[in-house]
């Protein structure tokens, strides 16, 4: 059994009183490559918040490398599910890539000649080095999005948190995308949020189900009963465009 990244036990969070997670458990190991599916307000967002650090459970508890999560964000990669650009602001893709390489709470401090070469590493790795000077506002949204993983990784981390990363990409900027997270989960465990099945069940390992409690498939099968239990609805229900192709190859199915 590989080791383990996150240990999540018995987790409750409440916003004001409304509950949003109610008694998560979730073993995150290295090498895993977790697709979070759920409806929109299921908790999925709130629980990346968590593990990062950001939000303390109401209830129960979460280790991030054996740590307490407010000590362990360096072990944490994470592409959050809005990054707004200024449109007019000259910044290049380096410059966001080194952004990564700030220390909380430290201030702005002369980076050093190996953050550069660290930055340059991974923009080479994310097939960007042609952009490295562009203006991040002159890149598409897979480009764009491929930077910001590349500052997720210019610290090296165990882990990679990605919320809807694939929302402002267009259809096959999303496989070509997934195509890539494939490639990182050789080193780097993963964990991602989306709404988009088809690509999922195709590149994940194993899904987490989420509407306020988790349940977590060893597989990445998308079944109807899971959906069912997430949406309270049918397979025909649920986004019936979309998931007539997933049952046709097989990746839905209504057991």
């Amino acid at each position: 059994m590989n080791p383990l990244i996150v240990e999540i036990k018995n987790v409750s969070f409440a916003y004001s009183g409304q509950a949003v997670l109610q008694d998560v458990s979730l073993d995150i190991r290295m090498s895993d490559f977790i697709a979070m599916i759920g409806p929109n307000g299921g908790g999925k967002t709130t629980l990346l918040k968590l593990i990062l650090g950001l939000l303390k459970p109401n209830r129960g508890t979460i280790r991030v490398m054996g740590e307490a999560t407010q000590k362990a964000s360096h072990h944490i990669g994470y592409v959050p599910q809005n990054v707004n650009i200024n449109q007019n602001f000259p910044i290049t893709a380096m410059d966001v890539v080194m952004m990564g390489k700030l220390e909380p709470g430290r201030g702005w401090k002369r980076p050093k000649a190996s953050d550069r070469e660290d930055a340059m590493a991974v923009i080479d790795r994310m097939e960007m080095t042609p952009f490295a000077s562009r203006r991040i506002a002159e890149l598409s949204g897979g480009q764009r999005q491929r930077i910001f993983i590349a500052r997720a990784l210019v610290t090296k981390p165990q882990l990679l948190l990605l919320d809807e990363p694939t929302a402002s990409i267009d259809t096959k900027g999303q496989t070509d995308f997934y195509k890539l997270l494939k490639e990182l989960n050789k080193d780097i465990t993963i964990l991602v949020v989306s709404h988009d099945l088809l690509v999922i069940s195709t590149y994940a390992k194993s899904m987490a189900c989420m509407n306020r409690r988790l349940h977590y498939h060893n597989q990445n099968e998308i079944t109807g009963d899971m959906l069912k239990s997430m949406y309270a609805c049918t397979v025909e229900e649920v986004c019936p465009v979309e998931l007539i192709s997933h049952i046709h190859t097989n990746r839905v199915a209504n057991e």
